[in-house]
């Protein structure tokens, strides 16, 4: 067995270290974005007919553009740390873009954080840390062709294979009758196709760290089956993700009156009636 080079350790925190910060930066920009994006749809929607029923004004407005570009520097960042930090540390990271939405929200859009609301935070944040101390050891990968030897081990076909039928059940059988009713089936599909595009990032993330090196990887194959593996699943995630559930009237019940008002272009046929005591935001 050869022996790992003296500075082998310090190296390896060295990149653990820059993929975690980068992760931070990229949860910290996402989650920004999305409370940038939300203030310009408001005023978006002030000025003209709203994003929910159709309008398309928040397209010219430089607040929503402004928070696009946030969110695309956050995801670049999220790529960029696949490069240099294995996928369990990454990942987890992730939840805190989360948590910076949360907290903003309540604090500049006026969206009250409530004690449920608070304990899934307080949940996100133990989760992640739990999976990155328990976190087993990774081996980076020194080529394509090793990622590849990897991604062909029967443990790891087996779960690809599982996560594609599981997809396929939740998209063609469950997505139909209930995908209308419970969110969960579609977050469900987002998330087992997420579990194999992360590792296609990562494997071309070092694919394109490598080249940077003087390793050229463009000339295996695998490097763009990868590619090809991003483009499929996440049109796959992105699909499911956006596809619109039905509008849903909110009935705020007063401590002896119902009812409530709304605008015009509030008065949709919609297929849900929440009802909302007005305790409840006490």
């Amino acid at each position: 067995m050869t022996p790992a080079p003296p500075n082998a350790g310090g190296d390896l925190f060295a990149a653990n270290l820059t993929g975690a910060l980068l992760a931070v930066a990229s949860s910290a920009f996402i989650g920004v974005s999305f409370i940038v994006k939300k203030k310009g749809l408001r005023r978006a929607g002030a000025a003209g007919t709203r994003a929910g029923v159709g309008g398309y004004g928040y397209l010219l407005e430089p607040l929503w553009w402004v928070g696009m570009v946030t969110m695309l520097i956050g995801e670049i960042a999220n790529f960029v740390a696949y490069m240099f930090a294995p996928a369990v540390l990454v990942t987890p990271l992730g939840a805190l873009s989360i948590i910076v939405s949360a907290v903003l929200a309540h604090f500049i859009l006026n969206e009250k954080l409530q004690r449920m609301g608070v304990l899934g935070c307080v949940l996100c944040i133990v989760g992640s840390t739990v999976i990155i101390l328990h976190a087993p050891e990774e081996e980076t990968p020194s080529s394509v062709a090793q990622i590849w030897h990897l991604a062909t081990q029967p443990a790891f076909l087996c779960y690809a294979a599982s996560a594609l039928v599981i997809s396929m059940i939740l998209m063609l059988h469950c997505a139909p009758r209930y995908g209308q009713t419970n969110i969960v089936v579609y977050v469900g599909i987002c998330s087992v196709i997420g579990s194999l595009t992360v590792m296609s990032i990562k494997a071309v993330g070092i694919a394109i760290k490598l080249t940077i090196e003087g390793i050229n990887q463009a000339g295996y194959f695998q490097t763009w089956l990868k590619l090809k593996n991003i483009n499929v699943f996440s049109w796959m995630g992105i699909d499911n993700l956006y596809t619109p559930l039905p509008p849903i009237y909110w009935h705020i019940q007063g401590n002896s009156e119902t009812g409530g008002k709304q605008k015009e272009d509030d008065l949709l046929s919609g297929d849900f009636i929440t009802v909302v005591r007005q305790d409840y935001f006490v």
